[in-house]
């Protein structure tokens, strides 16, 4: 690498031991999940939860979001994988990439919202305690990105330029050799969000949802603007590509669902557990 002249993508993104294979994708992956769980039992204890709590919500959460993730992407994305000269049975190979976070959060929290009620826990304290972790989870999984040289933006001169082999190059683009790293900025950003929303919950006491509806909304804005750099072909709604016009729509709902809680929590006042669970826990 010569530094200030370009970013190199990796010659592999997988290794071997023995016959079995190791994915960057995959450990990509894996990695944030473990980090929004131990991010997530930490904050959950601060509130008053029980230690391990967290890690068996994982249980339902993580099958979930990933099943989701998938989902959203083969929907939202069907030529890839249907129709003349593509294989159906690509949509289940995950770790050549095509996670869409909206069908993992969406998903996911789904399978967090049936654990929630199966342990007596209230969903929404669950939600906060996560929200931070799952988007430092989410710049980590971005790095799967890089490792499979995928999702990358228009061409660029500029010093932080994304080399990019000749075989991953779009139609049209084969000329360029360096392109915007949108995985890169994307992972910044998602820091960026984790840090603010760490901030925002100390500084203004965010609960019952509110530190996950503030995820939602400042994850979006900046999805929306490095949506716009891609130029993976994708399908489009409402003149924009279809993630960028998703991410407007979820950034408003964000907004509104943020106020409207604003409106209805009590400060400082939040339960974790069910009355029920309360009930059981006191007659023994």
């Amino acid at each position: 690498m010569q530094l200030g002249k370009f970013i190199p993508s990796p010659e592999t993104g997988t290794w071997y031991l023995g016959p079995v294979p190791l994915r960057a994708y995959a450990l990509a992956i894996l990695i944030g999940i473990l980090v929004a769980i131990l991010i997530g039992d930490k904050r959950w204890q601060k509130l008053g939860g029980q230690p391990n709590e967290i890690a068996d919500l994982a249980i339902w959460g993580v099958p979930f979001g990933i099943i989701g993730g998938r989902f959203y992407h083969v929907v939202t994305d069907p030529q890839l994988y249907f129709g003349t000269g593509r294989d159906p049975i690509d949509a289940l190979k995950i770790w050549q990439g095509g996670l869409g976070i909206w069908g993992a959060i969406a998903f996911g929290a789904v399978g967090i919202a049936i654990g929630c009620r199966r342990a007596g826990i209230n969903f929404w304290p669950v939600a906060d305690a996560l929200a931070p972790g799952i988007v430092l989870a989410q710049a980590i999984g971005r790095f799967g990105n890089y490792f499979n040289q995928e999702l990358f933006g228009s061409p660029t001169q500029l010093p932080w330029g994304l080399e990019i082999d000749m075989k991953y190059r779009p139609d049209g683009y084969l000329e360029y050799a360096t392109f915007h790293p949108t995985f890169l900025y994307e992972s910044v950003w998602c820091v960026i969000v984790a840090a603010t929303l760490f901030w925002a919950q100390s500084r203004y006491r965010l609960i019952n949802g509110q530190v996950f509806a503030l995820y939602i909304a400042l994850y979006s804005l900046g999805r929306f603007f490095i949506e716009q750099l891609r130029i993976d072909p994708v399908n489009a709604a409402a003149g924009f590509r279809l993630n960028s016009f998703t991410s407007l729509v979820v950034l408003v709902l964000g907004i509104f669902w943020l106020q409207r809680l604003r409106v209805k929590s009590l400060p400082g006042v939040q339960s974790l557990y069910r009355s029920d669970k309360l009930k059981v826990e006191d007659e023994t």
